[in-house]
């Protein structure tokens, strides 16, 4: 499997990335986002037998910036709108099965326009009264 990716923009500003499920073929490791993001996403595919070896991560104290969410479709269709700082929605595009979104910065809403089954990965710890504003 493959993703092909797209990056929406509001002018300059990286708003998100979408990944596209592609049945093309793929081998190895690709990132998709740059060691500078706070979130990285990237795709595996190695053959059988093939050594991960043991590791671990070290705990350095960083500074995120800004929240990151990551969305894998399972089932249905979604549509993602998007809106710029006057709250204008400024795009929209449609996610399936398999496809995935890395919400980067700015703001988002959702339509499910069929039944949706989805995993959200985002940073935590998180507060619905300190890290979300709704319009």
């Amino acid at each position: 499997m493959y993703y092909n990716l797209k990056k929406i923009k509001d002018g300059n500003k990286l708003i998100a990335k979408v990944f596209n499920y592609s049945s093309k073929k793929f081998k190895g490791i690709k990132f998709f986002t740059p060691s500078s993001l706070s979130f990285q996403v990237g795709l595996m595919s190695h053959p059988s037998k093939h050594i991960i070896h043991p590791h671990f991560h070290l705990n350095r104290k960083k500074i995120i910036k800004h929240m990151s969410e990551f969305l894998i479709i399972f089932k249905g269709k979604l549509r993602v709108n998007f809106f710029n700082k006057k709250k204008k929605k400024f795009k929209s595009i449609i996610l399936k099965k398999r496809d995935m979104i890395l919400l980067i910065s700015g703001s988002h809403g959702f339509e499910v326009l069929e039944k949706i089954e989805m995993i959200e990965v985002k940073q935590g710890p998180f507060s619905q009264k300190k890290d979300k504003i709704r319009f």
